[in-house]
């Protein structure tokens, strides 16, 4: 069998010459080809060489764009669906309380959750000091993943060393209100962006448990 002879130097520019559009409709070559560098102070050469390094740098920034938007998106969907699992367990479950208490973290994939409420509610929900509700959650939003971890042992009790990232949600009750607490070791398992509505969710659903 006659082995294929790569084409020569003068082959390519020619086909080039005749494929004026083939580099500008196919970029991706632009990273494996070396730009010309400055011969004798030519200035086209440096002119090529810094539009294709920007064009490498324009590709790899917007791989890492994509790749970073895709992992969060990937976190949102798993904390969706845990939340859905937590919420189902939840229907079958005869104590509400203990069902979020005991089976919640292993279904949402964090390492505690706790119920809080301000005043001296009754075990086993944690005490907080009064105004904390305030304090925490933001003006307008009853739900978020907060990017600090503060009043850790309040919230999060024994555990609290080994909380990087929590998130809380408003529990509305007629007689008080209770402060739904996830707490995570690591940080993925609450996306900081689209984790408001499942968090809301689970607090209504909980809120219903709790009623019924």
């Amino acid at each position: 069998m006659t082995k294929e002879r790569a084409p020569s130097a003068e082959q390519v520019a020619a086909s080039l010459r005749a494929h004026p559009s083939f580099l500008a409709e196919r970029p991706e070559l632009h990273e494996s080809l070396a730009p010309p560098r400055r011969v004798h102070g030519e200035v086209l050469a440096d002119h090529m060489a810094a539009m294709v390094e920007a064009a490498r740098r324009q590709a790899k920034g917007l791989a890492e764009e994509m790749a970073a938007y895709t992992a969060e998106e990937r976190a949102e969907n798993t904390l969706s669906a845990r939340a859905q699992e937590a919420v189902l367990a939840l229907i079958a479950a005869p104590d509400a309380v203990d069902c979020a208490l005991a089976d919640w973290p292993r279904l949402l994939g964090v390492e505690q959750i706790s119920l809080c409420a301000e005043g001296s509610p009754p075990a086993p929900i944690r005490p907080l000091p009064a105004g904390t509700f305030a304090r925490l959650l933001p003006p307008g939003r009853d739900a978020y993943v907060r990017p600090f971890v503060t009043d850790a042992e309040a919230l999060h009790g024994e555990v609290a060393p080994l909380i990087t990232r929590d998130a809380l949600a408003r529990i509305r009750l007629p007689a008080r209100e209770i402060l739904l607490v996830l707490g995570a070791r690591e940080a993925e398992a609450l996306p900081p962006r689209g984790a408001g509505q499942a968090l809301d969710f689970l607090a209504r659903a909980l809120a219903a448990a709790i009623l019924r």
